[in-house]
């Protein structure tokens, strides 16, 4: 097992305590750690796995299974293109490929810098708006080709603040 720093260790650990009267716990501790870390690797499960006895193998398939749930750390900003059908057929697609050309990443990847992150989702629930896209949890409708450098810079702004 990689080795976490000893305060992420209590604090996992704390986690796992928390949830330990629990008839099905993981997916509490799961969300927990994801919430406070931003995200849950090897090292993390292992830990968890050790903590309540649930193996890793069960682990790793409910954070590879569940996407709000992720393996790697994620950007400031979390851009999730939706693909769903509605939003398929109103150019997502373009949409999403303008966000990759822009910020040189594909889905499922991070910038070098760690202002974003670039997610292909399956819906947002929102198809009387499509292309929807959603910023952390923000959702931005009909979004157009047009529209992605001018998102990209709103963001780059609030993050110099």
């Amino acid at each position: 097992m990689a080795r976490l720093s000893e305060a992420a260790e209590a604090q996992i650990i704390s986690i796992c305590e928390r949830y330990k009267d629990e008839k099905t716990p993981l997916m509490m501790i799961l969300s927990d750690i994801q919430k406070e870390y931003g995200y849950i690797p090897l090292e993390v499960q292992e830990l968890v796995s050790d903590k309540t006895g649930i193996s890793v193998a069960e682990i790793y398939g409910v954070v590879t299974f569940y996407s709000f749930f992720s393996l790697q750390p994620k950007g400031k900003y979390v851009i999730g293109c939706c693909l769903g059908t509605a939003c398929y057929v109103k150019g997502a697609q373009q949409v999403i490929d303008k966000f990759s050309e822009i910020l040189k990443i594909a889905p499922g990847e991070t910038t070098e810098d760690g202002l974003f992150t670039l997610d292909a989702l399956r819906c947002l629930g929102a198809c009387g708006i499509a292309p929807a896209v959603s910023i952390n949890g923000k959702v931005y409708p009909k979004v157009s080709v047009n529209q992605v450098q001018g998102i990209i810079d709103e963001l780059k702004g609030g993050a110099a603040k």
